[in-house]
């Protein structure tokens, strides 16, 4: 495993004393820290309640470098050391993001786990990623509607689409493939209604002793926009 530069990580802190570990926040495929979380006010109701709060762009994403080696094991084991020496930390992760922080308990001392959108399945095993590279260049939009919305996903504005292309192959040479035992923090699962991606996600829970499933409203994009996702977080990081 060969790491690549360390992920730039932006770091938002209380006004007064710490009230808690900091929270970890972990965005989706082809997005980055700020539009997944800084735009959507998580840090500042975070800081509010007197967290500390860290906001990585994963590795091919936003700010930070393309990854060298994009396997999940590499860009765990980089989450890792660009978040530093902690005594705890809580962990909210969605879509890509929710799928790293499934691995973050073996590596980290997670005190809370939240994990949104996420797809019980590997959801880039079957992207063509040379026909998505293609339309990157100037060719045809792909046939194929998975490829084809993937192809839209790495030529998005500020994206690079032959880092992100090397982030899919990393990903999918791991498949995801989740078991019992792997979590053994609290940890509560979060769904859009009408998110096919996060669709069996029940399966997911029942790997966790103890979890639990909530779901909000929305498709995959608006769930993670959405108020009602911010509040089954931050319920579930400072309990009443």
């Amino acid at each position: 495993m060969t790491l690549s530069p360390s992920p730039a990580v932006r770091r938002f802190a209380p006004d007064g004393p710490p009230a808690g570990p900091p929270v970890l926040l972990l965005h989706g495929f082809a997005s980055d820290g700020a539009t997944d979380w800084v735009s959507t006010g998580w840090p500042a109701a975070l800081t509010a309640s007197g967290r500390p709060v860290l906001v990585p762009d994963l590795p091919g994403h936003g700010s930070s470098p393309a990854p060298v080696d994009a396997t999940p094991k590499a860009l765990v084991e980089e989450l890792a050391l660009a978040l530093g020496e902690v005594s705890e930390v809580d962990i909210v992760g969605y879509s890509l993001g929710a799928r790293l922080a499934w691995e973050l308990p073996a590596r980290l001392p997670v005190r809370r786990l939240v994990l949104g959108g996420l797809s019980p399945h590997e959801p880039f095993g079957a992207v063509d990623v040379e026909a998505a590279l293609a339309f990157a260049g100037g060719g045809k939009l792909p046939a194929d509607p998975l490829t084809a919305a993937i192809a839209r996903m790495i030529t998005a504005p500020g994206r690079d689409p032959v880092a992100l292309a090397r982030c899919i192959e990393g990903l999918r040479s791991e498949p995801f493939a989740p078991r019992a035992g792997t979590i053994e923090v609290p940890t509560r699962f979060v769904a859009g209604r009408d998110d096919p991606i996060s669709a069996g996600i029940e399966q997911l829970v029942r790997l966790v002793p103890g979890s639990e499933l909530l779901t909000v409203p929305g498709d995959h994009g608006a769930a993670l926009r959405g108020a009602p996702f911010r509040i089954a977080a931050l319920t579930f990081l400072d309990p009443p």
